[in-house]
């Protein structure tokens, strides 16, 4: 396993996260816990959840999954980098979501609660909060650290904007502020390019790209479809037409390098100066050994150069649509 600094931070984490949104909902708890430990065998130490986790087993499912899991002892907590979020609404009742003082409070309170923990490495806000001034977000979370309940604070879904902000109000404070954002980032999906990335360097942060196949698009889905095993509906089957020709062209060319789709996306993003550590999220053993397995592949120039004829990026605002 390689490891890096995550942003500006002293904090060394694995080049690959492992995101456990499908852990409850789709993974049972006994093969979650397994695939975790899976992942501490490959040298994976940094793990993303949220409070909102849990699909149908209801928000905060995930997180409690996470925390029997650490409650086994062994070295799972002292081992982990963990990062959770909070946003969105936990209940219907008044103050319960967002980035309020009061939400901050009783949401990180009740995640070290579920995850059996008394810190969190990385406190991520899920979304801007455009009603609840930074002033007061930041107040928060310098009680947090100060109370040794949250080590770091990172964004999600930020535009650069919303980073550059964020970040200016922190060093009025004297504070450290974001040390990430975790955005959509792949091959297909590139629009960050125009000015979160940009955001995220020029302030230090470390870039953690979710949905790095896009939903499974480059994964390899033209031959499965083919192979009868995989079969699309809604949007994904419209995204699928859309970029089918460039979907097709890529899985061909994913196969002249000797790899499988998934393994030279994934390699893409860790070729990509932004980027700490894609988010993995697998639902069983196989996708882990699957997602570890981009840790091996190399893409020369020549190699990138035709990724980007395949899926053409976005240049740094506004040069990407100004002189």
């Amino acid at each position: 396993m390689d490891y890096t600094h995550l942003g500006r931070s002293g904090l060394t984490v694995s080049r690959l996260c492992l995101g456990t949104m499908n852990f409850g909902p789709q993974t049972p708890e006994d093969e979650s816990h397994a695939i975790m430990d899976a992942a501490h065998e490959h040298g994976i130490n940094f793990f993303d959840t949220a409070n909102r986790y849990g699909g149908e087993l209801g928000a905060g499912a995930t997180e409690s999954i996470l925390g029997r899991w650490f409650a086994t002892g062994g070295g799972r907590r002292e081992r982990t980098v963990l990062a959770t979020k909070l946003y969105g609404a936990m209940s219907d009742w008044p103050n319960d979501g967002k980035l309020s003082a009061l939400n901050i409070r009783r949401a990180l309170d009740a995640s070290l609660q579920r995850l059996q923990t008394d810190y969190v490495d990385l406190y991520q806000f899920h979304h801007v909060d455009r009603e609840t001034p930074w002033d007061e977000i930041w107040q928060a979370m310098e009680v947090a650290v100060a109370q040794g309940k949250v080590l770091y604070a990172g964004s999600s879904n930020f535009a650069g904007w919303h980073i550059a902000t964020a970040q200016e109000h922190a060093r009025q404070r004297s504070y450290t502020g974001l040390v990430s954002e975790q955005s959509i980032y792949n091959l297909l999906t590139r629009d960050i390019e125009l000015e979160v990335i940009p955001a995220a360097q020029a302030n230090g942060l470390g870039l953690i790209p979710w949905s790095p196949l896009q939903g499974g698009l480059l994964g390899g889905v033209v031959r499965k479809e083919r192979e009868g095993k995989r079969r699309l509906e809604g949007r994904a089957k419209e995204s699928l037409e859309q970029h089918r020709d460039a979907i097709e062209a890529y899985e061909d060319f994913a196969a002249d390098l000797g790899h499988e789709p998934g393994d030279v996306a994934l390699a893409w993003l860790l070729h990509q100066p932004a980027v700490t550590a894609p988010i993995i999220g697998p639902r069983t053993r196989d996708q882990l050994d699957a997602g570890v397995r981009a840790l091996g592949v190399t893409l020369d120039d020549a190699a990138l150069s035709r990724l980007d004829d395949l899926f053409p990026g976005r240049k740094t605002a506004p040069e990407d649509y100004a002189w």
